[in-house]
């Protein structure tokens, strides 16, 4: 029987991506879920549970930590963490695009762009950080500085020039 697809799909993930979901994952057991518990403990001692606001609150935010934590420690169970360090310091002028690369590029209007390739536990597109699964970075991938690299956009084919990659 074939198993769910999120199992079976690599969770690429960079070290601070990792540490990230480490630190949240500890937030929720070691601060939020205690405080949570002890506001329900408090109001389900105070009698009638049916109408009592803090207990139906706690209950149902006590759910939701719940399901995060068992989110998050799916992820980091199935995380494989690449750690880019050695290669920035055995190739520091690293020119080809792997996963954990920041790579600056020029569109055909001569606009550049910014972005770092990183797991999808770590996606913001603020901080132009894109998934490895996104169209954009399955094109740039294993692609070098000086390559014309031709992506899909929802407005069509785009043409694109690697300008820099780096490695942090």
């Amino acid at each position: 029987m074939r198993q769910n697809y999120a199992m079976e799909a690599k969770n690429y993930i960079t070290p601070l991506g990792h540490q990230r979901l480490k630190d949240e994952l500890l937030q929720l057991l070691d601060k939020e879920r205690p405080e949570i518990v002890k506001v329900v403990h408090w109001a389900a001692s105070n009698g009638d549970r049916s109408e009592n606001g803090d207990y139906i609150y706690g209950k149902k935010r006590l759910r939701e930590i719940d399901r995060r934590i068992r989110f998050l420690n799916q992820r980091l169970e199935h995380a494989l963490v690449v750690d880019n360090s050695a290669r920035a310091k055995a190739e520091p002028n690293s020119e080809q695009i792997f996963f954990g690369a920041t790579v600056t590029f020029c569109d055909d209007q001569g606009k550049e762009t910014t972005i770092t390739i990183v797991g999808v536990d770590e996606v913001d597109l603020e901080k132009g950080y894109v998934s490895w699964v996104s169209p954009i970075a399955k094109a740039l991938i294993k692609s070098r500085v000086g390559d014309s690299v031709k992506i899909q956009t929802p407005t069509g084919t785009k043409e694109i020039d690697i300008v820099e990659v780096n490695y942090q």
